[in-house]
C-alpha cells in the first residue's frame, strides 16, 4: 500500500488551502471539478506506487494549462497532507522567440513556490537541424527531457514529474498502433535509461477537457508554444480529432479506453513474447 493511501480522503474539495487557490472560484461547480481532479490524481499516485515519503520531485512547468493544473493539484494534495514529498518547480526556457521570461518567475515567486528557471537555447538547435515546416515536437522534446534530467540530478531529485494526461496517453496509443504497428501508450511511471531517475505522470487519469476548464477557472497566465503550436498536420492532431469525435458520438469512451490500457488479456492478443501460444499444445496433450 502506498503512503498516500494511509491518509483519509477529504470529503469535499472546498475552496481554500495553498495560496495558488487564493482567487479560485467559490462555486459548487468548480469545487466538484477540483474534487474530481484531485481524486483522479490520487488514484494514479496510489495505483502506480509513485510516492515514497521524503523524496524530492522536479515538477516541470511549461506555462501551459496542463502543467499549471498539475502544479496546483500537487500543491493541493500537499496542503491536505496527502503528498509527503518535496516539490521543486522547474521551467526550461528553450530560447523560443518572444518567450515572456518574466511570467513564470513572477507567478512562482508571488506564491512563495520554490523554483528554478533554466535557460538553454534548444530552439536554435531544433531549427538548425530540421527544415522549415518540419515537425519539431520530437527533437524539441528529447532536448528538453535531457536538460530536465540533468537539472533533476543537480537538485537531488528522484523523479521528474510531467503534466501528460489521459488524452495524451490515448493519442500516443493510437499513433503507435496506426503508424508504428505496436501497442504502447504513455506509461504513468517509468525508469529512465540510466536507471537513476523516474518519470511520473500523475494526471494520467485526468481528462483534457477537465484540465482546460480548471485552468480557465484558475486564470493561470498561460504561455503558448510558438515553436510547434502553430504547425499544422501533426499526426497527434489527427488522433485528437478522432478521439474527440468518438467521445462526441459515445460520451465516456475516453475513460473506458484509458481503463482498458490497464486491463489487458495477453492470451487474447497476438504477441508471442507475452503469451506462450506454443505451450498450449503441451497443456492440451497433458490433460
Amino acid at each position: 500500500m502506498s503512503a498516500v493511501m494511509e491518509v483519509p480522503e477529504a470529503e469535499e474539495a472546498e475552496t481554500g488551502g495553498h495560496a495558488i487557490y487564493a482567487h479560485a472560484p467559490k462555486s459548487g461547480e468548480f469545487n466538484k471539478l477540483r474534487k474530481r481532479l484531485i481524486r483522479n490524481t490520487r488514484e494514479a499516485l496510489e495505483k502506480f506506487s509513485m510516492v515514497r515519503p521524503g523524496e524530492k520531485w522536479l515538477v516541470a512547468l511549461s506555462g501551459g494549462k496542463d502543467s499549471y493544473s498539475m502544479l496546483a493539484l500537487l500543491l493541493d494534495l500537499k496542503w491536505r497532507g496527502m503528498l509527503p514529498v518535496e516539490l521543486l518547480v522547474c521551467n526550461l526556457d528553450q530560447g523560443q522567440p518572444n518567450f515572456p521570461k518574466h511570467i513564470l518567475p513572477e507567478f512562482l515567486t508571488g506564491l512563495g513556490i520554490e523554483h528554478r528557471i533554466e535557460y538553454r537555447d534548444t530552439y536554435s538547435i531544433v531549427t538548425e537541424k530540421l527544415p522549415a515546416g518540419a515537425t519539431y515536437c520530437s527533437l524539441c522534446s528529447r532536448l528538453r527531457r535531457g536538460n530536465l534530467y540533468r537539472i533533476a540530478r543537480e537538485e537531488g531529485c528522484s523523479a521528474l514529474v510531467l503534466g501528460h494526461h489521459r488524452d495524451d496517453s490515448l493519442e500516443t496509443f493510437f499513433m503507435n498502433m496506426f503508424h508504428g504497428g505496436r501497442l504502447a501508450a504513455m506509461p504513468p511511471r517509468l525508469l529512465n535509461d540510466e536507471g537513476d531517475l523516474e518519470v511520473l505522470r500523475p494526471l494520467i487519469y485526468c481528462g483534457e477537457e477537465d484540465l482546460q476548464r480548471f485552468s480557465d477557472a484558475m486564470a493561470f497566465p498561460i504561455i503558448p508554444c510558438d515553436l510547434c503550436g502553430s504547425q499544422d498536420g501533426l499526426e497527434r492532431n489527427a488522433m485528437k480529432a478522432m478521439l474527440n469525435d468518438i467521445e462526441k458520438r459515445m460520451p465516456g469512451r475516453k475513460d473506458v479506453m484509458i481503463r482498458a490500457l490497464g486491463n489487458i488479456n495477453a492470451s487474447h492478443m497476438l504477441d508471442t513474447k507475452l503469451f506462450d501460444f506454443a505451450g498450449l499444445f503441451d497443456k492440451r496433450t497433458a490433460s
